[in-house]
């Protein structure tokens, strides 16, 4: 068994930086706390704004289900090993509604059963999102049939941005 690494760069202690404060204060008015992630992301304070402000508008400003936000970032949480991610965000999918089947299933490789049709198609985007960068026309196209213009961009930008969020845990070993 590998030992756990430690964290890579070191966390920004909140309340130690006078200059932080604004940021810090955003982050715990939309978050309820300054998280490890953040505190790591503190290091850069134009990266600490921008993220917070990226991933307030894909969390809790998008029309996206949240039953299908969860599923994409405990999904892409799982294909990128970013464990952290994945355990801070079970309390979420169990609040939109994701039950201890499906919570299992997406940890199965194949993916598992258990899910609704169109939860299933976000799942398949991810995976491919994820996996392979590219999105084969054909799996879009069905992407398109149940989801309008501004739905795509949220769903791809979701896959997109949690995808962002897990590498940068795992490369700086952040909770692993």
């Amino acid at each position: 068994m590998m030992a756990a690494s430690a964290i890579r760069v070191p966390p920004v202690v909140p309340g130690s930086d006078a200059a932080l404060a604004p940021i810090e204060q955003r982050i715990q008015a939309e978050r309820g706390r300054v998280s490890l992630l953040y505190q790591v992301l503190l290091n850069s304070p134009p990266i600490a704004s921008g993220w917070e402000q990226l991933l307030t508008a894909v969390r809790n400003q998008t029309q996206l289900a949240p039953d299908l936000r969860e599923l994409i970032i405990l999904r892409v949480a799982v294909l990128n090993r970013a464990r952290y991610e994945f355990d801070a965000h079970v309390p979420h999918a169990r609040a939109a509604g994701i039950d201890d089947a499906q919570l299992a299933a997406i940890r199965a490789e194949p993916l598992g059963a258990g899910f609704a049709p169109v939860q299933r198609l976000v799942l398949e985007l991810t995976d491919a999102m994820t996996r392979d960068v590219l999105v084969p026309d054909a799996l879009m196209a069905q992407v398109q049939q149940h989801f309008d213009a501004r739905g795509t961009v949220e769903l791809v930008t979701t896959v997109a941005a949690y995808n962002m969020v897990s590498r940068l845990l795992v490369a700086l070993n952040v909770g692993h």
